[in-house]
């Protein structure tokens, strides 16, 4: 079967369908030109294929060039307990499959939030890795499959050292990951859009709808800050190519909420 993808949002459905619901929420978008499909046949015909660099110690961007869609990409987090992908592209084909092969493969897969869900059932059938998505998301997933594993609660150990937290900012399912032997023990956050690295990377913002410009409320961002207080990290990547905060990236999220805070609730 050619499983149709929104060329907005670059979401895999299962089947045919007439509208993307991703698209139509009002966190994201119909394209200007209507609701369009493509699938992966179509992609790579034309001229669409996998790239894949270096993006920290043990961690390697996998994207797609050109880029598709809002034009994000993975991270392939290699660790002792098992290799990550986090977050999600839309591309896949042979040769990408290969080149992370050759990085040591995929043990599981986490993906922030639904706009990031790209073809994830295609890469979890790939490595045989299980998605690990919460479940305050569920509805959102648009090719249902035994890969997915949702799970409840605020934080989640997925291996030794890797963390999955709810952190709630932009969906309520929106999750990041924590890898605390990152960095010579200090630790990396990996945030996709949930914290989103911004032009001057030594600051994040949050957002409930970043191509429509509404703002997260301030209760959410405050409850994601307390969940993140154990855990210690000096980098933070975000969710494009060389969206990071390299140094002092828990005092960057503090200070980023400070000031977000600051003209979110000024008075006057």
């Amino acid at each position: 079967m050619t499983h149709p993808i929104c060329v907005t949002c670059g979401v895999q459905y299962g089947e045919p369908r007439e509208d993307c619901p991703i698209c139509l929420d009002e966190r994201q978008y119909v394209g200007w030109d209507g609701q369009r499909w493509t699938t992966l046949e179509e992609l790579r015909a034309a001229g669409h294929r996998g790239e894949v660099a270096q993006e920290g110690e043990d961690v390697f961007g996998v994207g797609a060039a050109p880029p598709t869609s809002i034009g994000q990409r993975a991270l392939l987090v290699r660790t002792p307990s098992g290799n990550v992908l986090w977050d999600m592209i839309t591309y896949i084909d042979d040769d990408v499959v290969r080149q992370v092969r050759e990085l040591g493969g995929v043990s599981a897969i986490a993906i922030s939030h639904p706009h990031f869900y790209g073809s994830m059932i295609e890469w979890a059938h790939a490595f045989d890795a299980p998605v690990y998505i919460h479940e305050a998301d569920r509805q959102w997933v648009a090719r249902p499959d035994d890969a997915v594993r949702f799970w409840s609660g605020d934080t989640l150990e997925i291996a030794d050292g890797l963390t999955l937290i709810n952190a709630g900012v932009h969906f309520a399912g929106g999750q990041v990951l924590h890898w605390r032997d990152a960095e010579d023990g200090e630790g990396a956050l990996f945030t996709g859009d949930i914290l989103h690295v911004v032009q001057d990377r030594r600051w994040v913002s949050f957002m409930w709808s970043y191509p429509n410009l509404i703002p997260e409320r301030p209760r959410t961002i405050r409850r994601a800050l307390r969940l993140l207080e154990p855990y210690h990290f000096r980098r933070v990547y975000g969710g494009w190519w060389k969206r990071i905060v390299s140094t002092d990236g828990k005092a960057a999220v503090q200070r980023s909420f400070d000031r977000y805070v600051d003209f979110a609730l000024d008075d006057g």
